[in-house]
C-alpha cells in the first residue's frame, strides 16, 4: 500500500518537500488510514502532518465519540489537531437542500478556511472512485465523469485512490489500529450507499477483480482526460478573450464544447450536455442563443461570445412582456391569449374543426414569456424535428414577403417557442401530461388568424 501512495503521490506531483498536509480526519477506517500513512512517509516526503475534523452534529453522541476519537489519537502520535462543529441541518432546512449535499458544502468550506497555504489530504479511495464513476454515469456523464474523482483539485489530494477499501481495513488489523464506524454508512438512506451496497456486490459477482480492472481502467481514462484538458488549456490561450472566443470554430469539436463549457461555468451560466451542442452549433454556424435570462451565446462563425442584450430599448427591436388577454408591439394588430385548460381546449378544437390550432404546454415554458419581433440570428426546433433551423431561412421558404413585416414571435428564458405562420417549438409541445395551454388570435383589420401558446408564468 505505502508504495502505491508514493507513486500516485509523484505521479501527480501531490508534495513538495516543507508542505504542512492536513488530514481530513473523521475517525472512520479510510482517514485513519491515511493520517497512519501520512506519519509513515512525513519523513520521505518532507512534510509535517497535521489533522482536522469536522462535527456535523447529526448524530448526537456519536458524532461527539468520533470527535473524541479522533482527538485521542491525534494525541496519541503526535499529530497538531483541530475540531470544528457546524449545524448541518439548520443549514440544509435554510437552503431547501439535502442534508448530505449541506454537510459536504459545509465541511469543504470548513476544509478551505484550515487549509490557506497548506494541502488538504482526503481519505477517497479506490471504491469511493468506482462508486462516483457509476454515480456520474447512471446521472449521465463524458469522459470526465469516468475519470472520476481527481487526485489533485487546487490544495486537495488524495493519496489513497489507487487503494482498495479491502486493503486499508486489512492494513489497520493487522496493526491493531482501531477506528469509528458513521451508523449512517451501513443504512441504504443516500444515494451512494446504495451503490456501495446493492450495485457493487452485484458487479464484483461478475468479475470478482473489480477493483484492480477499475483502478487500470481509470488509471487510462484519468490519463486520456488529462491531455484533453491540456489541449483545451491551449486553445484558450489561443481562442478565449474574456467573454469571447475567437477562430474556436477550426478546432476538434471535442475541443470546442470543453471550451464553451469552461466558459459557461466561469460566468455561472447552466450548464448541460444539450445547452453545450447548441452553443457549438451556433459557434461553427452562426446565430443567437438565450443562455440565462438576457444573456445569449453570439457567433457570426468566427468570434462567438456571451454578450447581455436587455429585451428591451434597442433600435429597430419590439417587445413587451406577454399577459393574458390583448397583447400589440405592431399598429392596429392585437395578439389576444387565453389560458385554458386541456378540457376547454379540446371542446373549441372539436367545435371549430376548420380552425388551425396552435398548442402549447403552459408548464413547459421557462421562466418569463415575452412577446417581440424577429432577431437577426433566430432559431427554432420546430415541433416533430430533431434538429433547429434558422427563422430566417424558414421565412424566406414559407412566408410570401408582403407578410414578414408584422410577424409575431415569443420567446421564454431558454429561447424561442412561438413563430408565427411556422409553428411551435418541440421543447414546449403538449403531450400526455399536458394540463394547461394558451389559445392565441392574432387580430388585424383584414384577417385572424388563431393559434394556441402559453405566456408569461402565474
Amino acid at each position: 500500500m505505502l508504495e502505491k501512495i508514493v507513486k500516485l503521490s509523484q505521479k501527480y506531483n501531490m508534495f513538495i518537500s516543507g508542505d504542512i498536509v492536513v488530514c481530513g480526519l473523521s475517525g472512520g477506517a479510510d482517514s485513519v488510514c491515511l493520517l497512519l500513512r501520512l506519519c509513515e512517509l512525513r519523513e520521505r516526503l518532507g512534510v509535517e502532518v497535521e489533522a482536522l475534523h469536522v462535527n456535523h452534529c447529526l448524530r448526537g453522541s456519536e458524532s461527539d465519540r468520533d470527535e473524541d476519537f479522533c482527538r485521542c489519537l491525534c494525541a496519541r502520535l503526535g499529530v497538531p489537531f483541530t475540531a470544528e462543529r457546524c449545524d448541518v441541518s439548520g443549514y440544509a432546512s435554510e437552503r431547501s437542500m439535502s442534508t448530505e449535499l449541506a454537510a459536504r458544502e459545509l465541511r469543504y468550506d470548513i476544509f478551505r478556511r484550515n487549509t490557506v497555504g497548506k494541502k488538504l489530504a482526503t481519505a477517497h479511495n479506490a471504491d469511493d472512485n468506482l462508486e462516483t464513476v457509476i454515480l456520474n454515469l447512471t446521472r449521465g456523464t463524458a469522459l470526465k465523469g469516468l475519470a472520476g474523482i481527481p487526485p489533485v483539485r487546487g490544495n486537495i489530494v488524495r493519496p489513497l485512490l489507487a487503494v482498495t477499501r479491502a486493503e486499508i481495513e486489512a492494513f489497520l488489523a493487522d496493526c491493531g489500529q482501531n477506528f469509528v464506524t458513521d451508523s449512517t454508512n451501513l443504512t441504504d438512506d443516500y444515494t451512494r450507499n446504495r451503490i456501495r451496497h446493492r450495485v457493487i456486490p452485484l458487479l464484483r459477482e461478475i468479475n470478482p477483480s473489480l477493483n484492480a480492472t477499475f483502478v487500470s481502467s481509470v488509471d487510462g481514462l484519468r490519463d486520456e482526460n488529462a491531455y484533453i484538458e491540456a489541449m483545451t488549456d491551449a486553445a484558450e490561450r489561443e481562442c478565449l478573450d474574456g467573454s469571447r472566443l475567437m477562430g474556436l470554430a477550426a478546432y476538434d469539436t471535442v475541443i470546442r464544447c470543453r471550451c464553451i463549457s469552461r466558459l459557461l461555468t466561469r460566468k455561472n451560466m447552466p450548464v448541460t450536455h444539450e445547452r453545450i451542442r447548441e452553443c457549438e452549433d451556433i459557434l461553427i454556424n452562426g446565430g443567437k442563443l438565450n443562455i440565462s435570462g438576457d444573456i445569449y451565446f453570439i457567433s457570426d462563425g468566427i468570434t462567438a461570445e456571451l454578450r447581455a442584450i436587455p429585451r428591451t430599448v434597442a433600435v429597430g427591436e419590439l417587445s413587451a412582456p406577454l399577459k393574458v388577454g390583448e397583447n400589440s408591439i405592431y399598429r392596429g394588430i392585437s395578439l389576444i391569449c387565453e389560458l385554458v385548460d386541456k378540457a376547454e381546449y379540446d371542446r373549441r378544437r372539436d367545435v371549430n374543426k376548420k380552425l388551425t390550432f396552435y398548442a402549447l404546454d403552459y408548464d413547459k415554458i421557462k421562466g418569463e414569456a415575452v412577446l417581440r419581433n424577429r432577431r437577426n440570428g433566430d432559431r427554432i426546433q420546430l415541433r416533430g424535428r430533431d434538429f433547429r433551423s434558422s427563422v430566417k431561412k424558414l421565412i424566406n421558404e414559407n412566408i410570401p414577403p408582403e407578410e414578414r413585416g408584422t410577424l409575431h414571435f415569443i420567446e421564454d428564458s431558454e429561447g424561442t417557442v412561438f413563430a408565427e405562420k411556422l409553428g411551435i417549438a418541440q421543447r414546449v409541445a403538449p403531450d400526455g401530461n399536458t394540463k394547461r395551454l394558451f389559445i392565441i388570435s392574432v387580430v388585424n383589420d383584414k384577417q385572424e388568424w388563431s393559434g394556441s401558446i402559453d405566456t408569461k408564468k402565474k
